[in-house]
């Protein structure tokens, strides 16, 4: 039977078909960002019968699948314990920021054990990639490099050499020949999410995908890419600085929201296994507007510095800048500064930042940015040995915050001597850690300042 083909409008952003072109997409509401392509469409599969039927619960056999030690004790815990096989996990992140570097890393890791793996360099000549293979000691007989961007040709390698590992680099610069449209396109990439899913699945391939993100950094090709996959990962980090995050944001195999911690340099990434001391090891004592917060990261709680400079204003509208918060979440936290101490900030210029460029999302640095702006309006230091945490409400009530025993051990662990912390959490804290360190118990914000300054 004969194929028939016919033009849609395809979000780029989320994935939404329609037939006619509109300025705003009624899903996501983003602008400009339909484009057209040709969908082919075949009929006679429209009728094809399955093979599958349905069977009881309690009838389903499985084997426990036995996980893939990575040989990087960082990556493991992030991935629940080790990679799946048959598992299918995408990475995304910024031009640059070291994801090629990282899979090559994790190839030979995984070529040392025995595993045979394929890694799939479409944007580059196999030439190229050895060279960078070389500068990271790279050389493992069971390490394949293919140049290729056509489907069906990776799929012809794939069943020849059968192997245990796969990564494709980059899953927007393949393409299917059966589909009339670019490549990196919505069409394009929703379909080989599909069939790179289907030979991981069949072939019991634990295959790694590394995708491009856009300029907001969300990563490019339509929602249902994430949705496909077993596991999402996000590469993070600032250029400037030496270290880069590894952040879960799915998993169907362990925990959501792990990060692991790596240090770029000349011979690749090295894993961070102590990040508190890494972020406070260039901090400066006894200087006003600095404290430290034990913020969570996942499973895991880490030590880091919050900064803030209070200036005079020159011009009639102050300014309010911030760098690893929530710029919303800072504006609330000056408002009930301003009210419960009589603070004249309207006057100020305030920047609030986490130094090392980490971005802190979590309610719980209320109150260490709190006081943190409270210091420098002061011109008053805070304790350098002391660590706060603390959710701020609107009436400038300290609530309590989650597995306040992880970041009190996380505190003691690096030498402090005090924790403000508030009043509700006092009670899930067991007594040997109350013997350990001074814990300064606050009900409102008034109670930290006065403590403190």
């Amino acid at each position: 039977m004969t194929i028939k083909q016919r033009s849609i409008w395809c979000c780029r952003e989320c994935g939404l078909t329609q037939a006619k072109w509109t300025g705003s997409c009624p899903a996501c509401q983003k602008w400009n960002t339909f484009e057209k392509e040709v969908q082919a469409v075949d009929k006679s599969e429209r009728f094809a019968h399955s093979k599958s039927q349905p069977l009881r619960i309690k009838e389903i056999k499985f084997e426990e699948s036995m996980r893939i030690s990575t040989k990087l004790i960082e990556l493991d815990r992030l991935l629940g314990g080790g990679i799946v096989p048959g598992s299918l996990t995408l990475i995304g992140g910024d031009p640059g920021i070291g994801k090629s570097t990282l899979m090559l890393q994790l190839a030979q890791k995984l070529a040392e054990q025995g595993l045979t793996v394929l890694y799939i360099c479409g944007e580059e000549s196999v030439e190229q990639t050895s060279l960078r293979a070389l500068r990271l000691k790279v050389q493992d007989e069971h390490l394949f490099l293919l140049s290729e961007t056509l489907f069906s040709h990776i799929k012809l390698q794939i069943e020849r050499l059968k192997p245990d590992i796969m990564i494709v680099d980059s899953i927007q610069i393949v393409y299917k020949s059966e589909i009339p449209s670019a490549p990196g396109s919505v069409s394009q990439v929703r379909e080989l999410a599909m069939e790179f899913m289907h030979l991981a699945k069949g072939l019991k391939i634990a295959t790694f995908l590394i995708g491009h993100v856009t300029k907001s950094g969300e990563i490019a090709g339509p929602k249902v890419l994430e949705h496909i996959v077993d596991t999402v990962l996000d590469f993070e980090g600032e250029k400037q600085q030496g270290y880069r995050m590894l952040r879960s944001v799915k998993n169907r195999f362990g925990p959501t929201d792990e990060i692991a911690l790596f240090q770029m340099n000349t011979t690749g990434l090295t894993e961070v296994h102590n990040p508190s001391l890494l972020f406070m090891e260039e901090r400066t004592k006894e200087l006003p507007g600095s404290v430290i917060i034990p913020a969570l990261e996942g499973s895991r709680s880490l030590l880091v510095e919050a900064q803030a400079l209070v200036a005079p204003s020159s011009f009639s509208t102050s300014t309010r800048k911030s760098t690893g918060l929530d710029p919303n979440r800072l504006s609330l936290l000056l408002a009930v500064l301003e009210k419960k101490m009589d603070y004249r900030l309207y006057n100020c210029d305030i920047f609030v930042c986490i130094a090392g460029g980490l971005k802190i999302f979590e309610p719980a640095i209320d109150l260490g940015v709190i006081l943190a702006i409270a210091s420098s309006f002061c011109n008053s230091c805070i304790d350098p040995s002391t660590a706060i945490v603390g959710e701020v409400g609107l009436g400038g009530e300290v609530r309590s915050v989650s597995r306040i025993e992880n970041r009190i051990r996380e505190v003691i662990h690096m030498g402090f001597k005090q924790c403000i912390i508030p009043k509700r959490n006092v009670k899930g804290i067991s007594s040997d850690l109350l013997h350990k360190i001074r814990l300064i118990e606050v009900e409102v914000v008034e109670d930290a300042i006065h403590a403190l300054m």
